[in-house]
């Protein structure tokens, strides 16, 4: 077992399933109230993850899931970031 490093996990803020960090896209707000992609994961801030599943994207879009969670409005170009970022996104 000497070597294999673990996979951390987080928690998807739409779906709230526990997933390996590789596999969310986390989106930041800074200390000073900006909200950003933020596809390093290592920006301060507070981080909320979201699954790169496009319709878990959408979701969150129609349900402001993401505004809650940070506490902060997210503006429209994020979500367009996001589903760019997506599984769909990257494919047309």
């Amino acid at each position: 077992m000497a070597g294999k490093k673990k996979v951390p996990l987080r928690k998807c803020v739409v779906t709230q399933e526990m997933k390996p960090k590789n596999e969310l896209i986390r989106v930041v707000r800074s200390p000073e109230g900006e909200v950003f992609v933020d596809p390093s994961s290592k920006k301060s801030g507070r981080g909320a993850y979201v699954s790169k599943d496009y319709d878990v994207i959408s979701n969150a879009q129609k349900k402001d899931s993401l505004s809650r969670h940070l506490k902060a409005k997210v503006p429209e170009t994020v979500y367009e970031e996001l589903l760019r970022m997506s599984d769909k996104g990257k494919v047309t």
